[in-house]
């Protein structure tokens, strides 16, 4: 079965990976700041990824909503497969630490937008995905509610929640609002209409239970000690089994981390103290708090005097060990685009939920 997608505010494309390690085809990539598309494109071109059918755009979304040729090619598509719509909006403005300025935000905008082009297209299927303060906030959630019952209207059967990407494999507990929606009569036309709470109950389902096993609190910092885990831990969902894991001290982007001016406040903070808003120290034997490395966020490494390195941040995302990120953008923008995208394994568990749905394989 050919299921296809277009992606929109892609960034560094972890979330594009997962959909198409599980089958899926990128048609075209729609991503406006260009350090980050430039990211994209190095990242694929160098694993050796087909590039999409259409390309990669530097456009704004809501220019898509007057573009008779994007419109010409979704009408193609859904003649000939399985038509998808996939992407995250800039979450500063549903943010409890962002700007907060909900739908009326220049990123808020953003949300409506995608809403509209969806609305304009009708694609077989759709993914939204943001911050969770977009569903926790009183006056975001009335507009995510809107907009969900206006998919309803247009003739979506739709499913939301959260998802925690620690849950789903990944080392970082990062909670995170989805919503998922499909074309009623596609649902018909292949026979899986009465399944929907299947699918629900699959996509927002916790596959690991962490509250079962005995993470550590904090230990003191000690330059390149020698840590051993406790016992009744799962090593996998470990910052330290994921540094081990993506070679991240022989990685392409290794000696990508900022240099600081003092190691004063690098040596005194605790490992797995991460009580702080920021400069948070990572413990090796637990999974990281949620990366969010463009929004002054700083993660020390749990047993070096330094901040992590980009290379370890794409580890706490799950990504293949082989993914790069390229070496001519500027540091914050590394880290941003890394810290912004969806886990690559919490990526991987929606669009193979969502495949085996398609396929009618529950």
């Amino acid at each position: 079965m050919e299921i296809k997608v277009f992606s929109f505010f892609s960034g560094l494309g972890l979330l594009d990976l997962g959909f198409e390690a599980n089958g899926y085809k990128i048609l075209e990539v729609f991503e406006y700041y260009k350090p980050f598309l430039e990211a994209y494109k190095y990242a694929r071109e160098d694993m050796n990824i087909e590039a999409p059918k259409y390309g990669y755009t530097q456009k704004d979304i809501s220019e898509l909503n007057k573009d008779k040729e994007f419109e010409n090619k979704v009408l193609v598509e859904k003649e000939e497969n399985i038509l998808g719509f996939i992407g995250g909006p800039p979450c500063p403005d549903f943010s409890v630490a962002g700007k907060n300025k909900g739908s009326e935000g220049i990123n808020g905008r953003l949300t409506t937008d995608y809403f509209e082009l969806i609305k304009r297209n009708h694609p077989h299927f759709f993914l939204f995905e943001n911050v969770k303060g977009i569903w926790s906030t009183k006056r975001h959630k009335e507009y995510i509610r809107e907009k969900i019952s206006d998919m309803e209207n247009e003739g979506y059967l739709v499913s939301y929640g959260i998802l925690n990407s620690v849950n789903h494999g990944a080392p970082q507990n990062r909670e995170r609002f989805f919503i998922f929606g499909l074309d009623n009569e596609k649902s018909i036309e292949l026979g899986i209409y009465n399944q929907f709470n299947l699918l629900e109950a699959a996509l927002f389902t916790n596959n690991i239970d962490i509250s079962q096993y005995n993470w550590p609190g904090i230990d003191t910092f000690i330059e390149g000690s020698d840590l051993q885990p406790n016992e009744n831990i799962l090593e996998n969902l470990t910052v330290e089994f994921w540094f081990r894991r993506n070679n991240v001290y022989d990685h392409y982007n290794s000696l990508d981390f900022f240099q600081p001016k003092s190691l004063e406040k690098f040596n005194t903070i605790t490992e797995g103290d991460v009580s702080r808003k920021s400069f948070k120290r990572l413990h090796r034997w637990r999974y990281a708090p949620t990366a969010a490395y463009g929004n002054n966020e700083v993660h020390l490494h749990p047993y070096l005097p330094r901040r992590i390195s980009v290379a370890e941040a794409l580890a706490i995302q799950s990504a293949p060990k082989e993914l790069k990120v390229k070496k001519e953008l500027s540091m914050t923008d590394k880290f941003k685009c890394v810290g912004n995208a969806v886990p690559f394994l919490l990526s991987s568990h929606i669009a193979e939920t969502v495949r085996r749905y398609l396929e009618g394989r529950y």
